[in-house]
């Protein structure tokens, strides 16, 4: 015959409680259902300066020099006791006479067993003064940082551009056409990235809103190549998209190169025309496209040679693993960079999207 188990009393299972408590790790408190300290773990007493074998059978409230005495806190605790509520993560200010106001995170839960008439809660406080201390240090840094990044690529702007107004003044002072063009186009590509400081300077955080940092790019580039804005016209459309620094900057080369390869061959003789850029985004996927109404593409294919700003942007288009398509636009030429990020298709109906979202877009320059 098996041998019965012991029968327990109830003092017995409430001192083996009150034991398992008192040896808690963390700051414990044992309450019954008026909100009176049963037992008290030797961290609590520790960390709050409070005698345990004194607080025993005091109400929480009267703790220490009152600072327990908090109507929200009180509040919770009944609702947590009724069985209405549990508190998972309550923060609260523990102020006390003489010391430094401490951070605290209170859990509290009521315990379900067997003698339902006596009502216990479970109640559990970290600390996190010094974890809130070190975020907030963490922040004013990362805030200090970011401000001095923003002066740094303010100043940068600036010099960039005293560079750019250089190299056009020498292209208005030499004899050679060649040089002449030359600067120019040095010219516009110290430009572009000018204008992309200056967005990154004003943004805060290295992203770029494409539409603006292009609107900027383009007056920038029709400011000083464009005489006549009457006789050709440049234009930004899209709903563009946001990008980071390192995406933007080689979206912003390729325009530069685009629009001066328009400028330069599709309007011959002073004739007259237009030129648009668009920009837009479906998802991680997008395309950059450069449009004029001009002269076209030549009829023989082998008239076509490819110069320094075809490579560029061919070289930039591979950087950003995106494709370069030159087609006719009748009338004119239109040159699109594509990126195209296929997701796999997986075992189950949601493998797509799931794939899709484990990838890097546009924004990270995949």
């Amino acid at each position: 015959m098996a041998a019965q188990p012991p029968a327990y009393s109830e003092e017995a299972a409430l001192s083996l409680t009150m034991a398992v408590v008192a040896s808690s790790p963390g700051p414990l408190l044992m309450l019954d259902g008026a909100l009176n300290i049963i037992a008290a773990s030797a961290s609590f007493s520790e960390t709050f300066e409070i005698d345990a074998a004194t607080a025993q059978g005091r109400p929480l409230s009267t703790l220490g020099a009152g600072e327990w005495n908090a109507p929200q806190l009180r509040s919770l605790l009944d609702a947590a006791i009724s069985g209405a509520a549990k508190i998972e993560a309550y923060e609260m200010d523990l102020r006390r006479p003489g010391e430094r106001t401490r951070r605290l995170v209170i859990h509290a839960q009521r315990l379900v067993y067997l003698d339902l008439e006596n009502l216990r809660l479970l109640m559990a406080v970290c600390d996190v003064t010094d974890a809130r201390a070190n975020e907030k240090l963490k922040d004013d840094v990362l805030q200090q940082n970011l401000v001095l990044l923003q002066e740094v690529r303010h100043r940068v702007a600036n010099s960039l551009q005293i560079i750019a107004s250089v190299l056009l003044q020498n292209a208005r002072r030499t004899q050679s056409d060649e040089t002449r063009g030359h600067l120019r186009d040095a010219h516009h590509r110290v430009m572009s990235i000018a204008a992309l400081e200056r967005q990154l300077s004003g943004s805060g955080d290295g992203q770029v809103e494409l539409h603006s940092y292009f609107t900027d790019l383009c007056a920038s580039i029709a400011a000083s190549m464009i005489g006549d804005p009457n006789e050709i016209s440049l234009t930004v459309t899209g709903g563009g998209g946001v990008v980071d620094a390192r995406v933007s900057v080689s979206l912003g080369l390729i325009v530069t190169e685009l629009v001066i390869n328009a400028l330069k061959h599709a309007f011959p003789e002073h004739r007259r025309g237009s030129i648009t850029v668009d920009c837009e985004f479906r998802g991680p996927n997008w395309t950059l496209s450069v449009t004029d109404d001009g002269v076209g593409l030549p009829m023989d294919p082998a008239d076509v040679h490819a110069g320094l700003g075809t490579s560029i942007v061919e070289a930039l288009a591979r950087q950003q693993q995106a494709t370069v398509e030159i087609e006719g636009a009748h009338p004119g030429t239109r040159v699109s960079i594509t990126h195209t990020q296929i997701a796999l298709v997986g075992g189950d109906e949601g493998a797509e999207g799931e794939a899709a979202a484990g990838r890097p877009s546009a924004e990270s320059g995949a």
